[in-house]
């Protein structure tokens, strides 16, 4: 399965693909599409930068 560490980090968080989404401006459809196949390292940080956003903003 591609991607596993960042599906990974998203069930630790216990936060949805929406969310995700969201922060980084794409729909859900699409990010979903992304995860499918192993990213490249540049997205994969956005990714990650994404989630930590979204964690942040559930902290507060």
């Amino acid at each position: 399965m591609a991607n596993l560490e960042i599906r990974e980090e998203i069930r630790k968080s216990r936060l949805f693909h929406y969310e995700i989404a969201d922060a980084l401006g794409v729909s859900e459809s699409a990010f979903s599409k992304w995860l499918r196949s192993e990213m490249d390292a540049e997205r994969k940080e956005k990714v990650i930068r994404a989630i930590e956003t979204v964690k942040g903003a559930q902290d507060n």
